[in-house]
């Protein structure tokens, strides 16, 4: 199979024992990574310095002075990665021990695509209480008309090819839905993806997540990239209507309300 990178970005608000876990899963993989870039996104913790010098072995590490936000981290990180191939990793979240070899192997089967995702399963804690999984659509077709409204990849569970990403300018430098942006611009030019019909990838739900959902900075960052796409002739003024006021309504929700509705309709 062919070689891959994974690409990875670390912040001061990190767990440790998060970041154990998740470059546990990588190094683990039923086909091992070629390397592991991880980018220090500005000074971290004395704690996560612990656990990077653990692990520096595994580890191509690039470090930024300063704390730019996940697009423009990954960025940096993306372009010392030396293979095609580079496998998302978010560094509170646990890959699944099989998930590289699926992937890897879904673009040997078809070399056409440019970005190959999968479902997640959402846990609290810990892998044995899962929540809840998200569906996201699986051929390209569904993937190009899905992506005008909603976001059609978990993104810490994609593999992507370099060159394709950096073709289209990388990751925009935004706050929010980064990969969003990304991938809509991506699928607009014609790149094929595909997402595979299982969970690849453990993801950390939490409080604090749902917290950060509800934001107006969240909420207003959604919107101004469906209203992107809209400008751009890839989604319709009806797709940024829906979408304008499904984000509005649910920001106006109480906490306990949208975490339901985010359950019950959008998993």
């Amino acid at each position: 199979m062919e070689k891959y990178s994974v690409l990875m970005s670390l912040y001061k608000k990190e767990h440790p024992e998060y970041l154990k876990l998740a470059l546990d899963s990588m190094i683990n993989q039923t086909v091992s990574p070629d390397e592991i870039v991880l980018v220090e996104d500005g000074p971290l913790t004395d704690e996560l310095y612990a656990i990077v010098d653990e692990y520096k072995w595994h580890l191509h590490i690039v470090k930024n002075p300063r704390n730019l936000g996940l697009g423009l981290a990954l960025n940096e990180g993306l372009k010392v990665c030396r293979n095609e191939l580079v496998a998302r990793m978010d560094t509170d979240d646990i890959s699944k021990p099989d998930r590289c070899e699926k992937q890897l192997k879904r673009f040997d089967e078809k070399p056409e695509l440019s970005i190959v995702g999968s479902h997640i399963d959402e846990f609290v804690g810990s892998i044995d209480n899962i929540i809840s999984q998200r569906k996201v659509p699986t051929n390209s077709n569904s993937i190009y008309n899905f992506a005008k409204k909603r976001s059609a990849f978990n993104h810490p569970a994609v593999m992507y090819k370099k060159s394709a990403v950096l073709a289209e300018g990388g990751y925009a430098d935004l706050k929010r839905n980064q990969d969003v942006d990304l991938f809509g611009r991506m699928l607009f030019k014609g790149y094929k993806a595909e997402n595979i019909d299982e969970a690849l990838l453990w993801f950390r739900s939490s409080d604090e997540l749902a917290v950060r959902r509800k934001s107006w900075e969240n909420t207003w960052s959604y919107i101004a990239t469906i209203r992107k796409f809209w400008k751009m002739g890839y989604s319709t003024f009806s797709d940024y209507l829906i979408v304008f006021i499904a984000q509005t309504g649910m920001y106006l929700m109480p906490v306990k309300i949208q975490n339901w509705v985010y359950k019950k309709f959008l998993r």
